[in-house]
């Protein structure tokens, strides 16, 4: 498996995404071929969407006034946490546990960082849905079949840092079923998914970076996963809280 990081210029609100990864992969004398994958970073979708928000216009709540001094925040961007969120836990300096569309996030997927000053970026409204406006726009301007997936970076309990995550996915998919295969000593799998996309999207993530990079998309060539017409989003790739050993363990200690 190949990857090939892209510079793209800065995506502005109502900018053609598909028109600027395009471009950007013709600058770098790289053409697309059937069966390469696109990872794009969440933030240059929101971005480009209009999924942003003015801080100084948001006004808050005496709920977002003690969640922010709670936890060192921005009263504005506590209140859009409150907003985006579909519920909070609980949290550390300057980062709200939350659950969002199925996803244990920080602020509910909010983030400043790699936004224009006095704004906060949210996550897509439907990440799945631009996933595949992405695909199939790529697809008619380059006839060539493609693959997209829409990346962002998260955290794991108790591991320092941040690595990549598939927000959503269009044309390959996202998790490899393991069970009932054998291991190396011929013994049945018995719980084991693979989670695909997450695996590649991190891949993906090392090279985006988190800081001033200017790599919001990663070209994916040869990489060992099954192509399909699919496309998948937050909820095909969550786990109910009861088969989930982190989950489980909060609400059954």
């Amino acid at each position: 498996m190949r990857l090939y990081a892209v510079k793209t210029r800065i995506v502005k609100t109502g900018d053609n995404l598909s028109e600027v990864i395009l471009e950007s992969l013709k600058k770098q004398n790289l053409q697309l071929k059937n069966n390469d994958v696109l990872a794009v970073t969440s933030k240059i979708v929101s971005q480009a969407e209009g999924r942003t928000a003015k801080l100084k216009d948001i006004k808050p709540s005496k709920q977002a006034r003690k969640l922010a001094e709670r936890f060192s925040l921005q009263a504005e961007f506590a209140e859009l946490v409150l907003r985006e969120a579909d519920k909070i836990y609980g949290g550390a300096d300057k980062a709200v546990l939350t659950l969002k569309n199925g996803i244990l996030a920080p602020n509910a997927g909010l983030d400043n960082k790699n936004a224009p000053a006095g704004f906060a970026i949210l996550w897509p409204s439907s990440p799945e849905r631009s996933a595949e406006s992405i695909r199939e726009e790529i697809r008619s301007k380059t006839r060539k079949q493609i693959a997209v997936l829409i990346v962002d970076s998260g955290l794991a309990p108790l591991r320092r840092g941040t690595a990549g995550f598939a927000l959503a996915v269009a044309g390959f998919k996202p998790i490899e079923d393991r069970r009932g295969d054998n291991d190396l000593y011929g013994k049945r799998i018995a719980i084991t998914t693979h989670a695909v996309a997450d695996d590649l999207a991190s891949a993906a993530h090392l090279l985006i970076g988190e800081a001033a990079e200017r790599t919001p998309v990663v070209l994916v060539r040869d990489a060992p996963v099954e192509f399909d017409e699919g496309v998948y989003g937050p909820a095909n790739m969550m786990m109910p809280f009861k088969e989930c050993i982190f989950m489980n363990a909060f609400t059954n200690p």
